[in-house]
């Protein structure tokens, strides 16, 4: 087996993993029956429906600055111009969420396609100078994928099968694998457990202190840097054995190459972000992580709790569009598209693992397209209904 091959099958069991862990999800897949119960019927009717609803509209597109969700956006971009909007490149406008939410609720940018929630429920309760909040001026659209998101902290395995420390609380009251971890790690010889975290305008580096305030952890903290040069010295110190915790997700191709019951485990958490804010951070009662808990087995997770799950310690993310209210109201077309569109969580896991490898995401969003044309006519056609 070639190392490509290997890598893509890796992806295709943290896939399958990811949809095991959003446990009672809804599929969010679209199957091509669906499609072809919601196209119009071919009549004379459907023929006079306007097949470029979009056309003299010019749409501001933004993506999230995290790599993963690259192709979402694209896919969207690719089919509203299908629609005849004037759509711009959504890589002039890579924001955090802050900013992102901020930006549809001023109409600099009119969608995006990388709504994490509940983590970014906080940038929506934010107030603007007028005094009316970012959400009355944006709305989370759609289920692009429903519990798609899952978020935890993975630990070099051999660090901590010869430890023992299978939760943060493991590894925050044992002082001989602290001094161990201490020795190599971030800030060497601080006396703390540096965990790899989340660059500033995330959303989930707040949360992340938010969890290590509330859990009382006292020897261990977050470092926050440009994620991808972070992760990339993250997998150099796996690949030598050396004690990391890592902040990661899925659907992503990071997991092939940190991958949970190999080089890895996700660690587990006793103690469960809720809404109290305990860091009182602006926003803070928003990122309740409960229940913080996914079906992955044991020899992915040694950590369990008394459910027998692993108690990862975040919310499995709806991962949603957001539209600008006046975008939306104003073009009906688009709004029933990002309404639609539903991704394949093993879809995007395998689009991440190709870019990964040097693709281009324009080109692996049109390859999606092309594989799902009867599933995106659909949408197509129910857009061009309501336009």
């Amino acid at each position: 087996m070639t190392k490509k091959s290997l890598t893509r099958l890796l992806a295709v069991a943290t896939a399958a993993l990811l949809i095991l862990a959003a446990c009672g999800s809804d599929d969010d897949s679209s199957s091509e029956a669906e499609a072809s119960a919601s196209a119009p019927a071919t009549t004379e009717a459907a023929a006079a429906v306007n097949m470029t609803p979009g056309d003299g509209v010019s749409v501001t597109a933004g993506r999230a600055s995290w790599s993963t969700g690259y192709v979402q956006a694209e896919i969207y971009t690719a089919l509203l111009r299908e629609l005849g909007y004037t759509v711009s490149e959504s890589a002039d406008m890579e924001l955090g969420p802050q900013n992102a939410f901020m930006a549809m609720a001023t109409g600099d940018m009119d969608f995006w396609a990388n709504s994490w929630m509940p983590g970014h429920q906080s940038w929506l309760n934010g107030e603007m100078t007028d005094g009316s909040l970012v959400g009355d001026h944006v709305t989370v659209i759609g289920e692009e994928m429903i519990a798609g998101g899952l978020q935890g902290f993975l630990i070099e395995k051999g660090f901590a099968d010869e430890y023992g420390v299978y939760t943060l609380e493991d590894l925050d009251n044992n002082a001989d694998a602290i001094a161990a971890y201490d020795a190599t790690d971030a800030v060497p010889g601080n006396g703390m457990v540096d965990i790899m975290g989340c660059p500033e305008d995330w959303t989930c580096d707040n949360i992340i202190n938010s969890m290590l305030v509330g859990g009382g952890y006292a020897n261990l903290q977050q470092v926050k840097a440009g994620y991808d040069p972070m992760w990339a010295q993250a997998v150099d110190m796996v690949n030598e054995g050396l004690p990391v915790v890592a902040y990661t997700w899925t659907p992503s191709a990071y997991v092939t190459q940190i991958r949970p019951g190999d080089n890895a485990y996700w660690i587990g958490m006793a103690y469960i972000l809720d809404d109290s804010n305990p860091n009182n951070q602006e926003g803070g009662e928003a990122w309740d992580q409960r229940p913080g808990s996914a079906a992955i087995g044991t020899d992915m997770c040694p950590a369990r709790n008394s459910e027998d799950l692993c108690p990862i310690g975040w919310a499995a993310a709806d991962i949603k569009a957001a539209g600008n209210n006046d975008f939306l109201d104003g073009n009906p077309a688009a709004k029933q598209l990002l309404t639609d569109i539903k991704l394949s969580v093993m879809d995007v896991s395998l689009a991440n693992v190709a870019q990964g490898e040097g693709a281009d995401p324009k080109d692996l969003a049109a390859d999606w397209i092309a594989g799902n044309r009867s599933t995106v006519d659909g949408w197509l056609d129910a857009a061009r209904a309501a336009g």
